[in-house]
């Protein structure tokens, strides 16, 4: 039948003037509940369709209809009540074109609802949350550390200290390498600038790597002859400038080289620069005994030998020569008398004692 026939069961729109014939139009209840009853679009609908239904509620009594819809509310447990209220909008009939559907209502579906479940639930779906956008930031850089988190002008200057750095120390290497090679074209030529370099700090000998090293405890020891102010003269006792220099340095974490090397390799070159009766050899022998006169006449000035209007006339070194006692568990078997070497009387000059006065 057409929705829009103008027979008896044909449904008019509000204000529609009525015609002879038709049923009259029922009040009370479809006014509150909508033109479909309580169960709305969505309800069981009567044979025929929804005109069918229409038709038969218009033709039972008011007070059996509102019996019938009271008992059809109760009997449906899982109908919401909140939506039976009148203040909510009537559910629109599909086939009335003049009602549009609510698109916005929050009423489940119901089973036999011809509407599709996805659209209805479509528009009542809540909105998705904002994403995180945490999860997707960039993450941070980690800290510099080092070298790196000094500025660009201390970045410089570490550079240039650490290629001065590796220049010296390139240098140092090639200069010692010199210095112990063979004999070659590099130190025939600059041999001069080689051991500018390497003397006295940075010496390099093969004792340390002899078949039989040293085993000697050597001592230098000096003695004076001095002219008192009275025209007298007396002889002093053997200094041991060795055991000064040795507590000198004992326990000393930074002794000077003069304490270390002076004393010890003038006396290594004076014995190199003199046969066994102490005459020279070349003229080396000569500035090695005037090297050796002019320390220990120093020493004695500075250990105030003379007193007071005295006068240094003359100085005699020795050499006391011990053998290194072998350890209790070794066998071996060496002489524990010292062995003295006497050098001569040296005259002291004004320009050995010109060192001291300056």
């Amino acid at each position: 039948m057409d929705a829009y026939d103008g027979g008896s069961n044909a449904r008019r729109r509000p204000g529609a003037a009525s015609e002879p014939g038709d049923a009259p139009e029922p009040e009370g209840p479809e006014e509150a509940y909508g033109p479909h009853g309580p169960h709305g679009a969505n309800g069981p609908e009567a044979p025929g369709g929804p005109d069918a239904a229409v038709e038969s509620r218009a033709r039972v009594p008011a007070q059996d209809r509102e019996s019938a819809d009271a008992g059809s509310v109760t009997s449906n447990p899982g109908a919401d009540p909140a939506h039976l209220d009148s203040s909510e909008p009537a559910h629109s009939d599909p086939s009335d074109p003049s009602e549009p559907p609510h698109l916005g209502s929050s009423e489940p579906a119901h089973p036999g609802s011809s509407e599709p479940a996805d659209a209805r639930s479509s528009a009542i779906r809540p909105a998705a949350p904002a994403p995180d956008l945490a999860a997707y930031r960039a993450p941070d850089p980690e800290p510099r550390t080092g070298v790196a988190a000094l500025s660009l002008r201390y970045q410089i200057g570490v550079a240039l200290a650490l290629a001065v750095v590796a220049v010296a120390v390139c240098v140092h290497i090639g200069m010692v390498f010199l210095h112990v090679a063979p004999s070659n074209t590099v130190t025939k030529q600059h041999g001069g600038a080689v051991d500018d370099w390497v003397y006295p700090e940075f010496e390099q000998n093969w004792k340390l790597f002899a078949p039989n090293p040293l085993q000697l405890n050597i001592a230098v020891q000096v003695r004076a002859r001095i002219r008192s102010a009275d025209g007298g003269s007396r002889t002093t006792g053997w200094y041991d400038l060795s055991a000064q220099d040795g507590r000198a340095i004992d326990g000393n974490l930074l002794p000077s080289h003069t304490q270390q090397n002076e004393l010890r390799r003038s006396w290594d070159l004076f014995v190199a620069t003199h046969d066994a009766d102490n005459r020279p050899v070349g003229l080396r022998g000569t500035l090695s005994g005037t090297y050796l006169r002019r320390i220990v006449v120093l020493r004695l000035e500075r250990d105030h030998a003379t007193a007071r209007g005295d006068v240094l006339v003359s100085v005699q070194v020795r050499s006391r020569t011990s053998n290194v006692p072998p350890p209790k568990w070794s066998e071996e078997k060496v002489p524990v008398q010292p062995v003295y070497r006497e050098l001569p009387w040296w005259p002291v000059t004004a320009d050995d004692t010109e060192g001291s006065a300056r």
